[in-house]
């Protein structure tokens, strides 16, 4: 019995640390096109994300259900295994946010669980059928729905306000941003949040500490909502200025239009139990956004390398969650400290090269391209 309650203390604490990532990776989802309009400074923004995100928690349990007992078998699965996937995820968020990726959080749980689940209890220990349900079919139709839901908007936004004065339909649209926005980081909580509630759920049901099917008892969902609203707090200042201003250059109705499209797609969701990822909401959102509006630019070279990162986000995630279960598997205890002195130093390799390139509050609306500055030219002779 120790060594599993030493594993379920393991894991608890690595999925409340997935939640912080989640969170910071996340900020972007509901504030970047706020932050890149003007209509909140960057830190009123993370503040107002953050707190909201918390309450969001409290809202719905459907999709920590989902994850608990739906894409693995429950009765298979043990914190060993639970552990290895969150190191997946983890790392995967952590490079994604390295490089300014507004990749999936969700995926890479999702990858991470079924890798380790794979390894540790055979192919026959994950329900395909609810991953294809509940996960992949909504990864290609979410970002579809919210991106033709915000051109749409966008396009009878500009078309009512032509005749109006540009100053007062600016102001009127930032005024709404600040609603949209707090929206779309209600139902981040009510959605990501949940995630990490069903992991540590899925933990306890496998230790024996609850019953089949059973719900997140109060204090994982109050742990799992103050873990992703100080994560979002910190803010995830690179992919908040891809979103913001690498995608295309948002103008407050476009900004609207994008927050209102994610916010309805995210809680319908929520509510009927789909663990959809925010990113690729708000994301395709954001393309919408750009399409709908006349002559704006969309720089299709950086929408590339999103889809391409989601596309490798799940197998990615799932094969390094399939390496650690390995690990775990074979070394118990002993094998479970190595994985998380490795992920420990890989995360900390991480941070210190993010820090050679610093993204805050106060350059987070810089242009995403980077520049490179020529060396001082060396006059020969006179100068004219």
């Amino acid at each position: 019995m120790d060594h599993i309650t030493f594993l379920v203390a393991v894991v608890v604490v690595t999925a409340l640390a997935f939640d912080f990532t989640n969170g910071f990776h996340d900020t972007a989802n509901a504030m970047a096109t706020s932050i890149a309009t003007g209509a909140l400074k960057p830190r009123v923004a993370v503040l107002i994300s953050g707190v909201l995100n918390v309450v969001g928690a409290f809202l719905s349990t459907e999709v920590a259900k989902t994850i608990s007992g739906g894409i693995v078998n429950d009765s298979l699965v043990t914190p060993g295994m639970i552990f290895a996937g969150l190191v997946g995820a983890i790392l995967w968020n952590l490079v994604t946010w390295l490089a300014g990726l507004p990749s999936s959080s969700s995926h890479a749980l999702f990858g991470g669980l079924i890798g380790a689940v794979w390894v540790g209890a055979g192919s026959g220990a994950v329900n395909f059928d609810k991953v294809a349900e509940k996960v992949l079919i909504p990864a290609v139709a979410s970002p579809v729905v919210a991106g033709v839901a915000a051109l749409i908007a966008t396009y009878l936004a500009y078309r009512i306000t032509e005749r109006a004065r540009k100053e007062p339909v600016t102001k009127g649209f930032r005024l709404g941003q600040v609603a949209s926005a707090s929206l779309v980081s209600l139902a981040h909580g009510t959605n990501d949040a949940q995630k990490t509630m069903g992991v540590i759920t899925l933990t306890l049901i496998s230790a024996g500490a609850l019953g089949p099917d059973a719900g997140p008892p109060v204090w994982v969902i109050g742990s799992a909502g103050l873990a992703i609203g100080l994560g979002t707090y910190l803010g995830g200042w690179r992919i908040i200025r891809t979103m913001g201003k690498g995608l295309t250059e948002i103008q407050s109705p476009q900004g609207f239009a994008a927050e209102t499209a994610s916010t309805a797609v995210i809680l319908t969701s929520a509510h009927l139990g789909f663990a959809l990822s925010t990113t690729q909401v708000a994301s395709g959102s954001i393309l919408g956004a750009g399409l709908g509006r006349r002559l704006a630019e969309v720089r299709w070279g950086i929408a590339g390398r999103m889809a391409l990162a989601w596309l490798i986000t799940l197998p990615s995630a799932a094969l390094v969650g399939g390496l650690a279960a390995s690990v775990v598997k074979h070394g118990g205890n002993t094998g479970t400290v190595i994985i998380a002195l490795v992920a420990a130093a890989l995360a900390a390799g991480i941070v210190v090269a993010a820090r050679r390139n610093p993204v805050a509050a106060h350059n987070v609306n810089d242009h995403h391209e980077v520049t490179i500055r020529n060396p001082e030219p060396t006059h020969v002779g006179p100068v004219a």
